[in-house]
């Protein structure tokens, strides 16, 4: 039997096949925050314990990494953010890696600014992502780090910081793809 910790993405948020609720946090909106009440997204299902922290090669093979992933592609930009900072936490916050992560975070936190019918938030945390993308480029001299493509990822973001894209507000439940392409992490090989 697994541990908790260890449960797989799909296990975390009710298995393969299961569907994820109609509903995303976003501040100031209808739907109760992910893991407060038994409504919310991730109630009683998010990883305790210690998150293994994970190097520059190992994103795909990384449960709490691939949740992240999961949830932004499918539009839940909060509770994506709130995967990615656990192992953002896990690895210390510095470093390459570390880079990385705050630039997904920000970018999902860009997310959940579209929802919020925020442009000057959107651009900002966009902006952001950017930079740190970049930033974890320039030192490891690597275009990919975590199995994900940061040049891509640079680009997304410098788009969405130069035309911030408009979302339905919070009411509209779930809504994918509001900054671009999903991510696709590539597997170890």
């Amino acid at each position: 039997m697994r541990a908790e910790s260890e449960a797989e993405p799909d296990d975390l948020l009710g298995g393969v096949g299961e569907p994820m609720p109609p509903f995303t946090y976003i501040p100031g909106g209808p739907w109760p925050r992910p893991s407060l009440g038994a409504a919310g997204l991730l109630a009683g299902k998010s990883p305790r314990g210690e998150i293994p922290p994970i190097g520059e090669e190992h994103g795909a093979s990384s449960p709490a990494f691939r949740l992240g992933v999961r949830l932004y592609n499918a539009g839940y930009y909060w509770e994506a953010h709130e995967a990615w900072e656990t192992l953002w936490h896990a690895i210390g916050r510095t470093g390459p890696t570390a880079d990385v992560l705050k630039g997904l975070i920000t970018l999902a936190a860009a997310g959940v600014k579209v929802r919020q019918g925020q442009p000057r938030g959107v651009a900002t945390h966009a902006g952001r992502a950017a930079v740190l993308f970049r930033a974890s480029r320039e030192r490891t001299g690597r275009d990919r780090l975590l199995g994900i493509d940061l040049v891509g990822l640079e680009a997304v973001a410098l788009r969405v910081a130069a035309r911030p894209p408009v979302g339905p507000g919070p009411e509209a439940g779930v809504v994918p793809g509001l900054l671009g392409p999903p991510i696709e992490p590539l597997s170890e090989e």
